[in-house]
């Protein structure tokens, strides 16, 4: 069976633009393949606004997200492996969901915090099989 993590990133991105909210990435930077500015990265994290209004030509395909955004002005195309995404979130509420890394499985969470601010004793959300 394929994976189901590109029908949720796509349908949960649908969900957050619908309701008026900006869709937020977290990726995993020690992923094989990706391909971001080096200025995106913060603190060893890199999260990425996925919004209409912060890029061009998204795709949120079944292997890969690809778009193009700019960073300090100058145009960067993006290349994400399905595997290097983490999570999906509303960034105005933290509404989304994470994803066990390297598995089909999902964890569904609500108020998911971006990674500078997660508390440090580990996540409130619990993996679903």
């Amino acid at each position: 069976m394929t994976s189901n993590k590109p029908y949720l990133l796509r349908a949960l991105n649908e969900w957050i633009l619908d309701n008026d909210q900006t869709p937020h990435i977290i990726v995993d930077i020690n992923a094989n393949d990706i391909e971001v500015p080096e200025q995106a990265i913060q603190d060893g994290k890199l999260v990425l606004n996925i919004a209409p209004q912060a890029t061009r030509d998204l795709v949120l395909g079944n292997d890969a997200i690809t778009f193009q955004a700019r960073f300090a002005g100058a145009p960067f195309n993006i290349f994400l492996p399905l595997d290097a995404v983490m999570a999906i979130y509303a960034r105005e509420n933290g509404q989304g969901m994470m994803f066990a890394h390297g598995k089909e499985q999902v964890a569904s969470g609500e108020g998911i915090e971006p990674p500078s601010k997660q508390d440090k004793a580990g996540s409130h959300l619990k993996l679903i099989k």
